[in-house]
């Protein structure tokens, strides 16, 4: 029998929480008086009643413990009732038996906080993630484990799994945070996506999936279990669905609720490559889909992306950005319109829930070829507090799926006009309160420091405009030189090509193979006499691999040359003006098993791919060379069967080819291996190493080199907004701050083909669809969390893979600054309008103006108005003009209502304005700028 809950009256909480206020959360210990979670076929049901659930994900180690009480703000401001995360098996248990719940792996302070703001909770276990995290979020100690398999029916892993969950749900059971002990998870999941791979292991993958579900219900968590795209999962567990549409989803019972674990509202990148973005229209038209459909819970993956920090970013060569086009950003700041939009969508679903729980399905009727309606009506059944003896109760959704036309439909006697591809949704089947394709929130655009990063013209998803450039971060640098090849103790020398991750164990990204051949003077005069080269032939490699002959970087001086397509352009490197070329000789062989598009050449003697096969033409002298590969990992596969083959380095043979008596098979060589650098074994990035390691000055005019180390120190910006790196004018390398790994860096630059300058919203979305920031560089500013930086005489270290130099990296704080949004007289009430009777539940809806509600970022405030006119304006955000008609007071009254405030609404009626021309339908259009206070403090984190 489930157990009535009843929430904690909800603390209330300032978005910037005192060190005080959170401890005094966390330590209280009780969210929720407890109640149980079950589930019918409608929803699931929480302390007895049905509920309709908005969940928003959000990784907490893609974020620092001091910006989790606003993301987990922003999220709840925003709509929804969920948090939603992975747990991540790499962080922590990094190594077997040792575990870290620490800092940003401190999922039990995460739990908390997620309780205090009255919040439910959904953990997703796995212990496979991968969410586009390193190595999917297996430990890579896994893979050693003798006779291991990953994912199957294999006793050494599911000795390792169970092990591993089973610590998860025991220290959330001793932390009380399950719903039954007043905590706030509702919900758990095993697996992740295993319906995609399980026929890749034969019938042993049924046995392993039963197994999974098994061992999970019986570690008396006391909650549903669900495990996504899973069709066979069994009668005890819900599978559910990821997508960026589910609407037409149902589940392998008639027992079990429609929930979706992954609305992907947006896309990840990769290096090299163009920005993905989702439009809110589309989210919003695929949400109430889904809720019209029969839906009970929605999350977002991401509502926060947040940060690959260090070397967690999976791939293999995804960014460190995991921004995701989410209505958060990777800084936590609101991406609007998107967050506002879809608070609006979360508010209308609200007001139908009492009709979407009390009715069992919905009434469908078909308006015409591509539209159609889904009435949900109260029932003469109690479902928890939703009881409805009358038939008042009503919600209804009205949707147009024609991808080009808008519709006026006739509904219980009313016509009611959508636009294509939309959704209107009715809380009380009369009144729409609310459109997916009509956006009313604002649009915000956002300020970084450097001339160096934009989103073209492309106003249809405002990212970053730009100020003028910023100075540099300092002219004050030290320099370490990195040593090519063997530089420690613990080399060692084997006979034949090890792989990468055998001996790396994944400790660093790099590893130097070295080698020495013999070459005679006949095959010197045999390459002069023929005027050709030898090369240096790799069968098969990944990520990333630089050759080195003789202490040199392989470059070849043949005047035959070719241009490299990446996806039919050229791939550059930073903003330089080389077009890099190479020799005639292919570097990647038709007969390679992947397509030209995994391939690029980055720079000479150095390429980029996935198991592709190399060709690299070298110069040789006479006598003895040394022959000196560096492989580098760029993240480790995090998506499909057999992750534990998957490997890295090189596979099959490496050949030295065209020498006069025949090729020389390198790979039964013998081979000295070093892992990794020498300036990560001695922590030169530490803030408390010591200048034994050899740092000396680096003036502006020296000459730079390759693997270089550089050093120096800065003042963090005035403020409290979220700070940035300019990596720009950098090449491939990693950064720290005061000892902290902000991650991986690489300026490739996307193609210049491929984004368009407007984006349609209408019609199924994929990730190509619309993407921006063609021939730019796919991410050239980094996040330093506040917290991670001190006022002053802060440390970055970084290490550059390439010949530039560090004197143009510069530091920016990242925040709104313009802010614009156009309403009309036509638009829906603001939802908050909307309420309930007390006694039976019924919608009243008293005043029907609509309203125009903006907002600048926490601490900011409206200093100006730059555009408004009430009347009939044109254009679109920055573009906006005035019409023929105009109210005369626009400015006045606008400037009234929001000068100096974080946040302003004005009513859009001509009570407010007056009539500046009869009969004539009008809007409001303003641009504002937002701006921070003028005594700029440095001590609050974000």
């Amino acid at each position: 029998m489930a157990v009535a809950m009843s929430r904690r009256k909800t603390l209330s909480f300032p978005l910037i929480l005192t060190a005080l206020t959170i401890y005094f959360v966390i330590v209280a210990g009780e969210y929720f008086k407890p109640f149980n979670v079950t589930y019918d076929h409608r929803a699931l049901i929480i302390g007895g009643k049905r509920r309709m659930l908005i969940s928003a994900g959000i990784h907490y180690p893609r974020a620092t413990p001091e910006m989790w009480p606003k993301l987990i703000a922003r999220s709840k401001e925003g709509g929804a009732d969920v948090i939603e995360t992975y747990t991540f098996w790499n962080g922590h248990e990094p190594t077997r038996g040792q575990y870290n719940f620490e800092g940003r792996y401190d999922i039990v302070k995460f739990a908390k906080l997620v309780g205090s703001h009255g919040l439910f909770l959904f953990i997703r276990i796995g212990p496979y993630a991968c969410a586009e995290w390193n190595f999917g979020g297996f430990p890579i100690w896994l893979r050693d484990i003798p006779g291991i398999e990953f994912r199957t029916d294999n006793a050494p892993f599911k000795e390792e799994m169970e092990r591993y969950v089973k610590k998860i749900v025991d220290l959330m059971i001793s932390e009380s945070l399950f719903s039954w002990q007043g905590g706030p998870i509702i919900l758990l999941q095993i697996e992740n996506e295993y319906g995609n791979i399980e026929s890749s292991f034969g019938p042993k993958g049924k046995i392993y999936m039963k197994w999974a579900a098994e061992m999970a219900v019986g570690l008396g968590a006391g909650v549903p279990w669900v495990m996504c795209r899973q069709t066979d999962a069994p009668e005890y567990i819900i599978d559910t669905c990821n997508a960026y549409y589910c609407d037409g989803f149902t589940p392998n019972s008639d027992k079990k609720p429609k929930i979706w674990t992954e609305n992907w509202n947006g896309w990840f990148a990769d290096w090299g490559e163009r920005l993905p973005h989702r439009p809110s229209e589309d989210i919003a038209f695929a949400i109430a889909r889904f809720f019209q459909r029969g839906g009970s819970l929605q999350n977002y993956y991401m509502y926060f992306g947040g940060t690959n920090f260090g070397r967690t970013a999976g791939g293999p060569t995804q960014i460190t950005s995991y921004d995701y086009d989410a209505p958060l950003d990777e800084y936590g700041l609101l991406r609007q319109p998107k967050w506002g939009h879809l608070k609006d969508l979360h508010a209308a679903i609200k007001l139908c829930e009492p009709a979407l729980v009390a009715a069992d399905s919905p009434q469908y009727i078909k308006l015409g070829p591509n539209q159609e309606a889904h009435v949900y009506r109260g029932t003469s059944h109690n479902i928890g507090q939703y009881m409805s003896l009358n038939e008042g109760i009503c919600a209804a959704f009205i949707a147009n799926i024609d991808e080009h036309e808008s519709a006026t439909v006739k509904f219980y006697g009313q016509e009611y006009t959508l636009p294509p591809w939309s959704v209107s949704i009715l809380p009380d089947c009369r009144n729409v309160a609310f459109n997916t394709a009509k956006v009313g929130a604002q649009t915000s655009i956002k300020t970084v420091g450097s001339d160096s990063v934009s989103v073209g013209n492309n106003y249809l998803f405002p990212q970053v405009i730009t100020k003028s450039k910023l100075e540099s971060i300092s002219q004050s640098w030290m320099t370490l030189k990195e040593p090519l090849g063997v530089w420690g103790d613990k080399n060692f020398t084997s006979k034949g090509i090890l792989e990468h991750l055998n001996v790396t164990k994944d400790q660093s990204d790099y590893l130097w193979y070295l080698t020495r051949i013999y070459i005679s003077d006949d095959d010197i005069s045999f390459w002069e006499e023929n005027d050709v080269s030898p090369t240096i032939d790799i069968d098969s490699m990944r990520d990333f691999v630089r050759i080195f002959v003789n202490g040199q970087l392989a470059v070849h001086g043949a005047e035959t040359l070719v241009k490299l397509a990446l996806r039919g352009s050229v791939p550059t490197f930073g903003h330089a003006s080389v077009v890099f070329y190479f020799p005639f000789s292919p570097y990647v062989s038709d007969s390679s098993p992947f397509l030209p598009y995994d391939v690029s050449v980055v720079s000479e003697g150095s390429v980029k791919g996935k198991w592709i096969k190399v060709v690299q033409p070298v110069r040789l002298v006479q006598g003895y060379n040394d022959i000196l590969l560096l492989s580098e990992t760029v993240g480790l596969q995090n998506y499909g069967a057999f992750l534990e083959k998957d490997g890295a380095g090189f596979k099959g043979q490496i050949n030295l080819t065209g020498c006069k008596s025949g090729d020389i098979n390198l790979t039964a060589s013998l081979w000295t291996y070093q892992v990794g650098l020498k300036g990560e074994f001695l922590k030169v990035y530490d803030v408390n190493s010591t200048e034994s390691a050899g740092w000396t000055e680096f003036p502006s005019g020296a000459t730079p080199s390759v693997f270089s180390w550089y050093k120096t120190k800065f003042d963090a910006p005035g403020g409290t907004d979220p700070v940035s790196l300019d990596f720009s004018s950098m090449g491939k390398g990693q950064a720290w701050v005061n000892g902290h790994h902000i991650g991986r860096y690489w300026t490739l630059v996307a193609p210049n083909n491929g984004c368009g300058s407007t984006c349609d919203y209408r019609g199924a979305y994929h990730s190509d669809k619309c993407r921006t920031n063609c021939g730019e560089i796919t991410q050239a500013w980094y996040h330093i969390p506040r917290s991670w930086l001190n006022t002053s005489n802060n440390v970055l270290v970084i290490f550059e893979e390439t010949d530039r130099t560090p004197f143009d990296i510069s530091i920016s704080t990242r925040s709104t600054e313009t802010i614009c949004a156009q309403v009309s007289e036509k638009h829906y009430p603001p939802l908050h309008k909307w309420s309930h009777s007390e006694f039976d539940r019924k919608l009243s809806l008293m005043d029907k103006t609509p309203e125009m509600h903006l907002q600048c970022d926490e601490g900011h405030t409206i200093s100006s108005i730059e555009f408004v006119s009430y009347g009939s304006p044109n254009g679109s955000c920055q573009k906006f003009s005035q019409g023929k008609c105009h109210a005369a007071n626009s400015l006045s009254v606008v400037s009234q209502a929001c000068i100096g405030r974080t946040s302003c609404s004005i009513g859009i009626s001509n009570g407010v304005f007056g009539d500046p021309c009869r009969h004539v339908v009008k809007s409001l259009a303003v641009q504002a700028k937002c701006s921070p206070p003028p005594d700029l403090s440095t001590s609050a984190s974000s």
